[in-house]
């Protein structure tokens, strides 16, 4: 398979588009900052949409991750639904310490994957976040499994301040996006669009042209 250019060094064979989603405050953007360095720190609400561009290689294939990080808060409800549309994989965020936090993964979340999801098939990850505070927890590990079984996805537990299972979610994600060929179907025609539109900016021309009568 060819691969498409980014800039004229680097180049991948696939282009995955990733949501996380939950409620305000859960860590999602912790989340996201730990599996792309290796410190985490204080950050302010996302407002609206936040996204990040990760190049990653899996069994001798280059992906492209486009990671998007919604707000979590209703009144930006109508802005997300797009956000779905194409998305490969979902990483449903609660937190351990907040129950009400976990039982919107089902009143709300899940129903809005179903509902706006144009690929079908996208893999969903559940995840309980903030693990540190286990003194402080509120839903048990049991609970989060039996959630994740009940929409037939995987489950993990992590902490975003610790770092603790952070690039695990994110690959097991991954990993399982590889197994389903519609997924990966789409995520290379994602490529070819690329590539044609670049290859179109490359090759426009250049100067002014003839006028006409």
């Amino acid at each position: 398979m060819d691969s498409c250019l980014i800039g004229k060094s680097q180049s991948y064979d696939y282009s995955f588009k990733i949501l996380l989603i939950g409620d305000s405050a859960v860590g999602k953007s912790s989340l996201l900052l730990s599996f792309f360095s290796n410190t985490v720190q204080d950050l302010s609400p996302t407002i609206g949409v936040d996204f990040k561009l990760k190049q990653i290689t899996i069994g001798g294939k280059s992906m492209k991750l486009t990671i998007w990080d919604t707000a979590g808060q209703e009144r930006f409800g109508i802005l997300t639904s797009s956000y779905y549309r194409g998305a490969h994989g979902v990483i449903l965020v609660y937190d351990v310490t907040r129950r009400e936090t976990f039982n919107n993964l089902s009143d709300i979340w899940a129903k809005e994957v179903e509902l706006y999801s144009t690929n079908h098939e996208c893999v969903k990850v559940v995840v309980g976040n903030k693990v540190d505070r286990d003194s402080d927890r509120a839903v048990s590990r049991e609970e989060g499994m039996a959630l994740a079984q009940k929409y037939k996805c995987s489950f993990l537990e992590c902490s975003a301040k610790t770092r603790e299972n952070v690039q695990q979610c994110f690959k097991d994600l991954i990993y399982k996006i590889l197994e389903v060929p519609s997924l990966l179907e789409k995520g290379s025609l994602a490529v070819k669009k690329q590539c044609l539109k670049d290859k179109q900016i490359y090759q426009a021309p250049r100067g002014g042209g003839g006028c006409c009568s």
